[in-house]
């Protein structure tokens, strides 16, 4: 970039910065931490190990918002330094090395914008991932099996530990159906961008002929909801039963009716969960699940309203795919929400799906 560029770009970033102070209210952040810093000072923090768990979890955010902020306002009034020595001095090297402190702070910059977009009630959860084969059979289970694989490898990029609540596999092949607990910070906040259809066209391996197929499997993602959230189960209205847990072997397999399924009957919502060898565990955490799902009903039923309100139809089923992975004829893989594509279908299936949860996150926001 040109002298001129450097200034606007710098312009440009100093706005934006002005714009996350307006928005981060770091006063009360602050203010918030000292608050929390005394409770984990009293003798008694620790008696109720969850709740010390949570104290820590919230002070972690918001210093990490506050200090991350403060290092960005500090890098850019030294670029700002930089940017003054490189026009008295008209240096290369200086230049270049001014050139390279912009794109860093840039993707910074870009990062923390992402960072505050996840800021809605219950996007720091966990998140509850469940995935459907549409139909098809065996081709459409192996797809659900593809995008289990691509999810498991997208937290493990980003540190985030998975659980396997509930695991049904296929006939032939793949899965008929899969629940995964993604642990981490904000993991709900960045799959609910996941949420919806996708859909698969490739030659089928199953198909001796050789012959291109189409597959459809839907992911659902809901937030982990914590016992304290006030959300009404009556006991009259859900239907327990146990059965034994199966799978394909290993920790997939009991002897004892240790599984559980919960079936909220006003809603007709099915939870399961086989993952303990406990049943009161599984009980434990298939009332969790139930919960979390109840909440997203009622998140649904509200933006329902709002569309009516609004005016604003939107398809549901099949048809209404968020994205699309194409391997034959040609690689592509394009989200149908944000337009935004990629090539390197294998990378995607490897768990490179940041660039779509980022442009799906930025796109609900009203710049």
């Amino acid at each position: 970039m040109e002298l001129a560029e450097i200034r606007n770009e710098l312009d440009k970033m100093a706005s934006r910065i002005i714009d996350f102070r307006g928005s981060l209210d770091l006063d009360t952040k602050r203010q918030r931490i000292k608050e929390l810093e005394m409770i984990m000072s009293s003798p008694e923090f620790w008696d109720n190990q969850d709740s010390a768990q949570k104290t820590i979890s919230e002070v972690n955010v918001l210093k990490e918002y506050v200090d991350n902020f403060e290092e960005l306002e500090e890098r850019l009034d030294n670029i700002e330094v930089s940017y003054e020595l490189v026009k008295e001095e008209n240096d290369q090297e200086l230049f270049d090395d001014l050139n390279e402190e912009i794109s860093s702070i840039r993707k910074e910059v870009n990062d923390f914008e992402l960072k505050m977009l996840l800021s809605e009630p219950y996007d720091a959860n966990n998140a509850i991932l469940e995935l459907h084969p549409g139909a098809g059979g065996t081709e459409s289970q192996d797809w659900a099996s593809m995008l289990l694989r691509m999810y498991q490898r997208w937290a493990d990029s980003n540190d985030f530990k998975v659980e396997t609540l509930n695991y049904l596999p296929g006939d032939e092949a793949g899965v008929k159906s899969v629940t995964l607990l993604i642990k981490g910070h904000n993991a709900y906040g960045k799959l609910k961008a996941e949420k919806g259809v996708h859909r698969l066209v490739r030659i089928s391996p199953f198909d001796s002929s050789g012959r291109r197929h189409t597959s459809f499997a839907s992911c659902d993602i809901m937030p982990e909801i914590d016992g304290d959230v006030d959300i009404e189960v009556k006991s009259e209205d859900v239907k327990i039963d146990t059965y034994r847990a199966s799978g394909a072997g290993g920790q997939h397999v009991n002897t004892t009716d240790s599984a559980v399924r919960i079936t909220h009957i006003p809603t007709n919502v099915i939870v399961t969960c086989q993952n303990e060898r406990s049943q009161i565990k599984n009980r434990e955490a298939a009332m969790k699940m139930l919960k979390s799902k109840l909440y997203q009903l009622e998140i649904e039923r509200q933006q329902m309203e709002l569309d009516d309100i609004r005016g604003e139809q939107k398809e549901i089923g099949w048809g209404s795919q968020i994205r699309s992975y194409v391997f034959h004829p040609y690689s592509m893989v394009k989200d149908h929400r944000t337009h935004v594509e990629i090539g390197n279908t294998q990378g995607v299936m490897d768990g490179d799906i940041d660039p779509f949860i980022d442009a799906y996150l930025r796109s609900q926001i009203n710049y």
